[in-house]
């Protein structure tokens, strides 16, 4: 098991690097390749993945990602409207085919999934996107590295018994460890690229505060997963990547990272101006 863990995880590393180096198309077409699949996944859950319902679904993220490659995100909001009314039409029409809690979990994911994925793609696209990138994945992947390993080794104390009931293995200090962990290496990667960076004064500081806040949102983002897998009975959303599950298993992390990484970098660069 372990062994199979250890393998995909260095083949999606690998593809991950390639694919954020190449940007442009190749990034955009991975992730709404990744979305479209994590939408699937999200529907799979809750049993409506090939009704006509998630059919709307599908067309619903795939637009909303062509919106962002042509740089319209500004008509996300007519988008998200049009689309509400077009699944409350359906849930009409068909009804009583549907309960309103699965046609609100469709909306849910056009943000959930779609949205935020996204912003890996918005991320990428920024002046010093090529850098910026990689901290979502540190905050991500970085940080639960991280926080295993310290609560491995140190790990004594449990978290308050309703989260612990979604993630039993976790420990405080290995959260404690993953926020630590993530700014660090924030900070150590600042070194080696800090003279191609051009939109704040002090990247070390900077890359440590985005890898340790990331390294937050990361951990809430994989409570929110195994709260909804919780909710409808599964272990994990598939078994695509041998070892890890499917794609939300892998990327819930990553979800909640690349868009607090975009908004920092905004923030940092008109406001803070660190």
């Amino acid at each position: 098991m372990f062994g199979e863990r250890l393998i995909s995880g260095i083949v999606l590393l690998a593809i991950t690097i390639f694919v954020v180096i190449g940007g442009g198309n190749i990034l955009f077409a991975t992730v709404t390749i990744i979305s479209m699949i994590g939408l699937f996944e999200l529907y799979r859950a809750i049993g409506i993945e090939k009704t006509s319902l998630a059919k709307a679904g599908y067309v619903g993220g795939f637009c909303l990602d062509l919106l962002m490659l042509f740089r319209k995100e500004e008509d996300a909001m007519l988008l998200m409207i049009g689309f509400l009314f077009i699944i409350l039409v359906l849930y009409v029409i068909t009804f009583p085919e549907y309960k309103i809690e699965k046609v609100a979990m469709v909306f849910f994911g056009l943000f959930y999934v779609t949205a935020m994925l996204g912003y890996i793609y918005r991320l990428r696209v920024l002046p010093d996107g090529k850098w910026l990138i990689w901290l979502a994945f540190i905050g991500a992947w970085g940080s639960d590295t991280c926080a295993y390993c310290v609560g491995k080794l140190i790990g004594k104390h449990k978290l308050p018994s309703h989260l612990a009931e979604l993630s039993p293995k976790k420990s405080l200090e290995g959260c404690i460890g993953g926020v630590v962990g993530a700014a660090l290496i924030g900070f150590i990667y600042a070194l080696f690229v800090k003279g191609r960076i051009t939109w704040v004064s002090n990247p070390l500081l900077t890359f440590a505060i985005m890898g340790g806040a990331s390294s937050i949102i990361s951990q809430l983002g994989d409570l929110v997963a195994s709260a909804i897998k919780r909710n409808h009975g599964i272990k994990d959303y598939g078994k695509l990547i041998p070892g890890h599950g499917g794609i939300l298993d892998r990327f819930d992390s990553v979800i909640f990272t690349a868009p607090i990484v975009f908004f920092l970098a905004i923030l940092f660069k008109n406001g803070i101006g660190m």
